[in-house]
């Protein structure tokens, strides 16, 4: 059962960002045949831009060290199964040798409400008396907003064909805050991205 990965899928503004904490979980497997060099890369989120765009970002990091990779939602649309049927179609119709998986494990929320600070004109007239002065002050308030805090895991492995099974794994937790309805900053899955593709190249493997 997949998860639903709110922190993409809500219009908030990116206001703090840490970067993602990585812990390995499974050292290089004895069975492994790294380092690869064609990779299917698959993430398994409910919401289906929420997996383009991770994909998108770890493709891109892939190909920067010279491997070959396929995101999983470029060979697929939102009615496609997500099974594992649909996934080894995939490696035999591209010929990949592993099959990088992420995927949401943990998700906390906190949610603070914050009023806005009111901002205010002031119109000055003069008035028919001497070093009188009429004053008209307007204040705007707008409605309170709300910050979230959220902290989430997500956990990536790699699959390899041959093997036909993990042959590595990671979880990394990150922790960002969002403020005001605005459109959405995903800079935060570019560094997830990076982290992945960094502890691969680390633990060999890819070159």
């Amino acid at each position: 059962m997949t998860k639903k990965l709110l922190i993409v899928a809500t219009a908030f503004v990116l206001s703090a960002c840490a970067g993602p904490q990585v812990t390995r979980v499974q050292a290089l497997s004895d069975t492994a045949d790294a380092p690869y060099q064609s990779v299917l890369v698959v993430s398994l989120f409910e919401l289906f831009d929420t997996r383009r765009w991770l994909e998108d970002a770890l493709v891109k990091e892939l190909a920067a060290q010279g491997v070959s990779a396929v995101a999983s939602t470029s060979l697929m649309n939102t009615k496609t199964p997500v099974t594992r049927q649909t996934f080894q179609a995939m490696v035999d119709e591209q010929g990949s040798d592993s099959v990088l998986i992420t995927q949401l494990i943990s998700l906390d929320s906190e949610a603070k409400a914050n009023d806005s600070r009111p901002e205010a004109t002031r119109i000055i007239r003069p008035t028919y008396y001497y070093n009188v002065w009429s004053v008209e002050l307007t204040e705007f308030v707008e409605p309170p907003f709300l910050t979230m805090n959220h902290e989430f895991r997500l956990a990536t492995q790699i699959y390899s064909v041959s093997a036909k099974e993990a042959v590595w794994g990671i979880e990394s937790k990150s922790k960002i805050a969002t403020q005001r309805e605005t459109r959405g900053d995903t800079s935060f899955i570019k560094d997830e991205a990076k982290a992945i593709v960094r502890h691969l190249s680390r633990d060999g493997l890819i070159n």
